[in-house]
């Protein structure tokens, strides 16, 4: 067993999807026994074949993990407490919802089992071909303990989340869905309405697609049948930041239509402002980071050899990004540097015959 601690065995994970199956394959890495429960048997047979499982579901669990779409969560849970199970956690990304609905089903006493959680990890991709064993390494996973759960029950699943590879942080069940709506469920929709505007473009208007609109629409990609439930499940503290944002858009619509540019730049300025607070790498504070443009030629071989020369250079990599458009024989990298070294990075790129410009 790792440093990570204990993890009370075996553990069910009820739900292979994308989320359950890389918990079983990440618990297996740490040689904790295993079983998972799907009510698509195909999905189990995957789960197993894929290694995230090595004992049957009725292996009398010490831990169950219910990983059910956000409309089955409570009564999942409930049904679990209801046998018996010893701790019972989840990893639906709203908490309060599912806390009422397995609360009204149960007792108190065995509401004291069940410990919320939250991985702040995922795809765009689902289902069990989509999991992978390293999918919350350094991830944030959310503890969402209520008033009455057991501190036995919170250790036992903190230590489940350390072995998963992640990082436990503890919120209050109404404070994490508050956040989340902020920082995920928001952007989500905003990035839908976008994508939507697109939906309905002139092929014409596409051809000047460039990344800044890859990146705004990018998480609209995901499953809508999942995220009209997510959305719903958290709708109190969405809709508050929906007004808020109602109100933001009709300031600047009134500001574009008077093309008074004072209103406009505040909005902008605040924009600014909200990404500088946005955690940096590993967390840590933001820091003054510069992109530097590489133009790659598009055939295979290339970008490795860019990456191989970037790390001659001695300059850490930040982020990386890759456009593309369609009449360009060449792929444009963005490599995210820290800003005292983006000249070194560019001298030693071009001295061996890159293109670059920032």
């Amino acid at each position: 067993m790792s440093a990570a601690g204990p993890v009370p065995g075996p553990v069910l994970v009820v739900g292979a999807g994308l989320l359950g199956t890389s918990i079983g394959l990440a618990l297996r890495r740490r040689d904790v026994d295993v079983a998972v429960s799907d009510v698509r048997p195909e999905n189990v047979r995957i789960a197993t074949a894929l290694g995230a499982a090595n004992v049957s579901a009725d292996c009398g669990p010490a831990v169950v993990v219910v990983a059910v779409p956000p409309d089955h969560l409570g009564a999942v849970i409930a049904e679990h407490l209801h046998r018996g199970s010893p701790v019972v956690t989840d990893v639906g990304s709203v908490k309060s919802a599912p806390l009422a609905a397995a609360a009204a089903l149960v007792g108190d006493d065995a509401l004291r089992r069940y410990v919320g959680g939250h991985p702040l990890a995922g795809s765009e991709r689902s289902g069990p071909f989509a999991a992978s064993a390293a999918l919350f390494d350094g991830r944030p996973w959310a503890l969402t303990p209520h008033e009455r759960s057991d501190p036995d029950a919170v250790a036992a699943v903190a230590a489940l989340v350390r072995a998963c590879g992640a990082t436990p942080v503890t919120l209050d069940p109404v404070e994490h869905d508050e956040a989340v709506a902020r920082t995920s469920h928001l952007p989500h929709l905003l990035a839908a309405l976008v994508s939507g505007r697109i939906a309905e473009a002139p092929p014409s208007h596409l051809a000047l697609t460039g990344q800044g609109l890859r990146d705004v629409t990018r998480i609209a990609a995901g499953d809508p049948a999942l995220w009209q439930q997510i959305v719903t499940a958290n709708a109190p503290a969405v809709a508050a930041l929906l007004r808020e944002v109602r109100v933001d858009l009709d300031r600047l619509l009134e500001a574009v239509q008077a093309a008074d540019r004072g209103p406009i730049g505040g909005l902008l300025d605040r924009g600014v402002a909200g990404t500088a607070r946005l955690p940096g790498k590993h967390g840590g504070p933001t820091r003054a980071d510069t992109a530097l443009y590489v133009a790659v030629p598009d055939h295979p071989g290339e970008l490795a050899r860019l990456l191989a020369d970037t790390g001659e250079s001695g300059v850490n990599v930040e982020d990386l990004h890759i456009d593309h458009d369609p009449d360009r024989p060449v792929g444009l990298v963005e490599l995210t540097v820290a800003e005292d070294r983006v000249e070194h990075l560019q001298a030693s790129l071009e001295g061996r015959g890159w293109t670059t410009h920032r």
